[in-house]
């Protein structure tokens, strides 16, 4: 698929924390905005002074608990000629099948380097992490289900398929913006507009309702109500004739 995005979109996309997008998401899709989309279950983010990050899917399964898959999982070099087949920005997507148990960590020093020398700007994964402080300084940020100190018997078990993470199912290729908050993976046809969208909606928050709220002061509490409410229904029109729909706020 044709990627709807430019690099230069992209990285203003990268300025904005998630949230921010989701508020740009939710007026143009005809997703579930209480369900689709974004992670259902906690993340945490390890890394939450790099900011967010912004990348496309690349998607691998392991089972650190099973030492079969050293003998039987295909050799390692054919999962790196995937990640390096694939164009950046990418975000590594783990599903951990040991999860809820944490018995070893795909990522560390090396494979952090490693993925970020293939594209990868990132990871998240329903599993562990480890060697925070390296991984940091490769660069490489990490949305994980907590930390653990050894790797146990982790290979990559399969990869390039449909993976589910955090209660939520991603496929390879999906567009993902992440950071403390969480992530939030695009449907395709909601990635052309998000840019647009997000501008316009924090645009049109900060030109009302927030403006209306930071200008209280010294005035009485019944004409800052009025003020308020006159914000909120300016906000609402601005967003009813830009999207349709019912536009409250």
């Amino acid at each position: 698929m044709e990627r709807a995005l430019t690099h230069s979109e992209l990285l203003q996309l990268k300025r904005w924390n998630t949230p921010t997008l989701y508020n740009g998401w939710e007026q143009i899709t005809s997703h579930d905005i209480a369900r689709d989309g974004f992670n259902l279950e906690e993340t945490r983010d390890f890394m939450p002074q790099m900011g967010p990050m912004i990348g496309y899917a690349v998607t691998v399964v392991v089972e650190p608990s099973n030492p079969d898959h050293k003998q039987s999982a295909p050799p390692g070099s054919e999962y790196r000629d995937y990640l390096a087949s694939v164009p950046g920005p990418k975000i590594a997507v783990v599903q951990d099948l040991d999860k809820p148990a944490v018995l070893g960590s795909f990522w560390g020093e090396v494979n952090s380097n490693l993925h970020r020398s293939l594209g990868c700007v990132g990871t998240i994964t329903d599993g562990a992490i480890r060697d925070v402080d390296e991984m940091t300084n490769a660069g490489f940020k990490a949305l994980a289900q907590r930390l653990c100190v050894g790797h146990a018997h982790v290979v990559p078990v399969r990869w390039n398929c449909e993976v589910e993470v955090f209660g939520r199912k991603i496929r390879p290729g999906q567009l993902i913006h992440a950071d403390k908050h969480g992530f939030l993976a695009l449907p395709d046809e909601d990635q052309a507009r998000l840019l647009e969208a997000s501008l316009f909606m924090d645009r049109n928050e900060c030109d009302t309702v927030i403006a209306a709220a930071r200008s209280g002061a010294g005035k009485s509490k019944d004409q800052h109500l009025a003020d308020l409410n006159a914000a909120a229904a300016q906000f609402a029109k601005n967003t009813k004739e830009k999207f349709g729909g019912s536009g409250e706020w």
